[in-house]
């Protein structure tokens, strides 16, 4: 059947998905064109299929891959809830999803509008004085975050700052982003309740501290309860304060980190503000900052001279501190609108009610599989949980294969063996957009794996079973990546 070949198997001498109109313009040789030295000596090897083989084609793909829209998506700390479709289409509004980026400021005032808003709003969610859109990814807020910094520290002449602390319940990128802009990591051991404490965080502060980079809640779904003194510590030690907004989605209208004492957070608008995300992609991980921060936010900001009848524009003298552009233009636009339409549309009220369905759900779901699972951290917990396949390897399964046997029942597996803090971990975060009934499938389907375990262990180890690809050697897929088509 045409539907078990790819496109290429199917291409045939002479088939067409579509015919293009008549360009209505004059024939003019290909020489006055294209130099013969650029030409192609023979046809581009592409495949020639009809337009209901492409079509078929490309749903098929779409089986293979599991989707927010299809079923639960429990990744911990991914935030991959439900996006409303009216932010999509908003989004691909002409106005919109056609504007050049190199547009004059006066032919685009409604976007640049938007992205003011949306940077206010933003500002106002997390008690932050000023946001930033320009970053394109959570990873890239936290560069611009972490430049920030040394920004901060370089102007006041303070240069021997090289240390960032960042705790082991902290997001997984963190390490690599201090890196990557020139400082240490410094390691901070939780305490046994799965928190920072403030005594073994005394004990690494010194006058080489530039900051602290804290995820709250952290990876263990779990509400720094101290957060106040240890904001208050950094700062006695002269160092910032930065917070990974990856959990920004438990605190939605609940707390905000400025009050809190943090200086920066970033923000996820492709988790938290609900924009499609997986693969990679797309993202936008906008970041805020206190006044005294002000200075050193990427150019050009967007900005609003009333006086001047409501006119947005992008502002370029924003003081030689900046760290100066970090995108080419004003970020990734079409997020911005999802997130701006996904804010508005909710209000004060709805954004906090989605802090606490979240954190409802996970307790909920949490609860429901404590006693099937290992849990090494007692609830409440916030918007996520981590459980231990612990007393599951004991029996010679681990977490790695209960993730591959939940897709033999059509549902993502959560995050594996993260933080690495709880061993044989299974990070799960249902989010807001999961009705009770969905809730209770996959608690089913855990504690059904949980007996396969107990029972026929075998089971589990060869899963899955029943996917379109079974099991793969995902060691050798990592280190022979091969993305190219045979032909």
């Amino acid at each position: 059947m045409d539907a078990e070949k790819n496109i290429f198997e199917l291409s045939k001498p002479g088939r067409a998905g579509q015919m293009p109109p008549a360009a209505g313009v004059p024939d003019v040789p290909l020489d006055n064109l294209i130099p013969q030295e650029f030409r192609r000596a023979e046809d581009a090897a592409l495949p020639e299929i009809s337009e209901p083989q492409l079509v078929r084609h490309y749903i098929r793909l779409s089986t293979y891959n599991h989707h927010v829209d299809k079923a639960i998506y429990p990744l911990g700390s991914c935030t991959m809830k439900y996006n409303p479709k009216i932010n999509d289409r908003l989004a691909a509004l002409p106005g919109f999803a056609a504007l050049h980026p190199e547009l004059p400021e006066k032919h685009c005032q409604g976007a640049l509008q938007l992205l003011y808003e949306l940077a206010g709003d933003l500002a106002e969610i997390a008690g932050m004085d000023e946001v930033s859109v320009q970053p394109v990814a959570g990873a890239q807020g936290e560069m611009v975050g972490l430049l920030i910094i040394r920004a901060y520290h370089r102007k006041n002449e303070d240069r021997k700052r090289r240390k960032i602390i960042i705790p082991d319940s902290s997001h997984g990128t963190n390490p690599a982003s201090v890196a990557l802009t020139g400082f240490s990591a410094v390691p901070l051991k939780s305490g046994s309740d799965g928190l920072v404490d403030p005594a073994a965080l005394a004990k690494v502060l010194d006058d080489n501290t530039a900051g602290l980079m804290l995820t709250n809640p952290n990876t263990l779904g779990l509400f720094e309860k101290q957060i106040e003194k240890i904001t208050a510590m950094i700062h006695e030690a002269g160092g910032l304060v930065y917070m990974d907004g990856a959990n920004l989605n438990a605190m939605l209208g609940l707390v905000r980190p400025g009050d809190m004492g943090f200086d920066i957070v970033h923000f996820n608008l492709h988790k938290s503000f609900s924009t499609p995300h997986g693969g990679g992609g797309p993202g936008a991980g906008a970041v805020g900052v206190t006044s005294r921060l002000a200075e050193f936010l990427p150019t050009p900001r967007i900005a609003c001279a009333p006086l001047n009848g409501d006119k947005f524009y992008r502002r370029e003298d924003v003081g030689k501190y900046s760290i100066g552009r970090v995108q080419a233009f004003d970020g990734n636009f079409a997020i911005a609108v999802r997130a701006y339409a996904y804010i508005r549309s909710l209000g004060p009220e709805g954004l906090r009610q989605v802090a606490e369905n979240a954190i409802l759900n996970a307790n909920y779901l949490a609860s429901r599989l404590a006693g099937d699972y290992d849990l090494p951290y007692p609830l409440p917990c916030q918007h996520e949980f981590v459980l231990s396949a612990n007393r599951q390897k004991k029996l010679g399964v681990r977490a790695g294969e209960i993730a591959k046997r939940l897709l033999d029942f059509g549902v993502h597996a959560p995050t594996v063996y993260f933080p690495l803090i709880v061993p044989e971990a299974l990070m799960i975060e249902p989010t807001e957009t999961e009705s009770k009934e969905s809730l209770d499938a996959f608690a089913e389907i855990m504690v059904r794996i949980a007996r396969e375990v107990e029972t026929d262990p075998d089971l589990v180890n060869t899963a899955p079973h029943d996917t379109p690809f079974l099991r793969m050697d995902e060691a050798k897929a990592a280190r022979d990546l091969d993305l190219c088509q045979p032909t």
